[in-house]
């Protein structure tokens, strides 16, 4: 009983730190998004998504899924650290060399002449992010969020000062390449001090063979998944206009506010407390059973109501000129209500070890999209389809990834669905009738977002609690004691 409660304090704590830290480094970063956009045009953020894709393989590439197998190895030493640090560092200044020769290949690519320079300042970040690997994996271990919400927060805010500043000066788009460089440096810099880890002079073959077994499955699919997301701002770079990209850029960015926070905080304080139980078989299933369907019932409604009100508060926050990116968040809004769950089910494969399937599964799940960009460019149906394809793929590779992974745990397919399907039927039709309220009302964009909001907390709410919802119990319980510990202090 007492191990228990303890895996509850520190799951819960992590939870919280998590989720503000990601909150609070979200808010920030939305915030001085908006007021970029507000500042810059949409071909300027079009310019930075053409060579997301290149950073964000590279970021992958230098992790080679050694940060999952630190987590995940309860013995890991001073020696297994400094062997993945090295190895790190020498494959990021390798990437920095490709890329910087690169430069005119992907700037001819895109037809786009700057694009030479941007990628090669663009790709120092991936040299500095390799000295924060090693102190955030460590703090992530030991489920320690509190130096990484106060690391992150200030990284955010210090980068997008800087930002903002060089964009009401007129650097235009080398506002978002500075801001990028500055949040990495920022984090590496504080993480570093924080943790106060050197590494060794020691390069062990032992570690990184052992390592790298688990962690290479971890990198190929991390590889194809990472460009899988992100071949959209390549192909989107390719077909359509720097403008098309910017508002999807945009349009991606501003639903990652809710869904990668989310995502974020659930999967990676998740993962260390659920590795930890690997080997209780009937605890895990249990544990995982209950994050799945809390998870679904906080974020499915958050998801849809976003959807719902997504033309007045697209209008309210970046204004008229951006209302062409609406469809495009309102389709990946509805695409990534389910990303925790897929975060969820993909964790317990590597909980459970089982990265070869991780890696079979990525792969699985790349030909579906495939099939289906394929056809909506070939076809011609713009743009608009081409974002939706994202829906598409997130609900059948859901399927996927539970078959799999419910194997692992018992926990099957029709388990799970049956889990999920009240709380996702209930969202949909909430936000139906949110959206549906916002065509028929003609107040102004504040006002018609807030009642919207209000009809759709109390639908959700009254029909979670007449169907008996178990979920709204949970939340309930656990909102009470908080709020009964606030109005006394607010009375005194």
């Amino acid at each position: 009983m007492k191990q228990e409660n303890s895996l509850k304090k520190k799951t819960i704590s992590g939870l919280l730190w998590s989720f503000g830290d990601m909150m609070g480094n979200q808010g920030v970063q939305f915030i001085i998004q908006i007021i970029l956009a507000r500042l810059l045009a949409p071909e300027d953020f079009g310019i930075i998504g053409m060579i997301l894709v290149f950073v964000a393989l590279s970021n992958s590439l230098v992790d080679s899924g050694f940060t999952q197998a630190l987590i995940r190895d309860q013995k890991a030493n001073q020696t297994d650290y400094s062997t993945v640090f090295y190895f790190n560092l020498a494959v990021s200044i390798f990437i920095y060399g490709v890329l910087f020769l690169s430069a005119p290949l992907i700037s001819n690519f895109f037809d786009e002449a700057q694009l030479t320079s941007i990628v090669r300042v663009l790709a120092l970040g991936v040299i500095i992010n390799a000295f924060s690997i090693i102190p955030r994996a460590m703090f992530t271990k030991e489920v320690d969020f509190k130096v990484q919400a106060k690391v992150n927060m200030a990284a955010s805010v210090l980068s997008g000062a800087v930002a903002v500043a060089m964009a009401l000066i007129g650097f235009g788009v080398w506002s978002l390449v500075v801001r990028m460089l500055a949040l990495n440096g920022v984090q590496a810099l504080m993480l570093m001090f924080y943790r106060r880890w050197r590494p060794s002079l020691v390069f062990s073959t032992v570690s990184f063979k052992r390592l790298f077994g688990f962690g290479w499955k971890l990198l190929v699919s991390g590889l194809i998944d990472t460009a899988y997301n992100n071949v959209y701002y390549l192909i989107i770079g390719k077909q359509y206009t720097a403008a098309s990209l910017g508002y999807y850029t945009n349009a991606a960015k501003f639903s990652d506010v809710a869904t990668q926070t989310l995502t974020a905080t659930i999967q990676r304080v998740t993962y260390p407390v659920l590795s930890g139980i690997q080997d209780q078989e009937e605890r895990l299933k249990n544990s995982f059973k209950k994050v799945i369907k809390l998870s679904g019932f906080l974020i499915f409604p958050i998801m849809v109501g976003v959807a719902a009100v997504a033309e007045p508060l697209i209008y309210l926050i970046f204004g008229e000129k951006w209302m062409t990116m609406v469809p495009y968040f309102q389709l990946l809004c509805i695409a990534g209500m389910l990303y925790p769950i897929h975060a969820l089910n993909l964790n317990i494969l590597q909980v459970k070890g089982r990265s070869d399937l991780f890696l079979y599964l990525e792969i699985i799940k790349t030909i579906v999209p495939t099939v289906l960009i394929f056809l909506v460019i070939w076809m011609d149906w713009g743009l608009t389809a081409l974002v939706a394809t994202v829906v598409l793929d997130s609900h059948i590779s859901l399927f996927i990834n539970i078959y799999f992974s419910g194997r692992e745990i018992s926990y099957s397919v029709k388990e799970q669905i049956r889990d999920l399907l009240p709380i996702y039927a209930i969202s949909l039709g909430m936000g139906a009738a949110v959206y549906g309220l916002g065509q028929l009302v003609s107040f102004p964009a504040a006002l018609t977002i807030l009642v919207q909001i209000g009809i759709g907390i109390v639908l959700y709410i009254g029909i979670s609690k007449l169907l008996k919802i178990e979920e709204f119990d949970t939340v309930y319980d656990l909102l009470v004691p908080v709020i009964k510990k606030i109005k006394p202090a607010k009375t005194g």
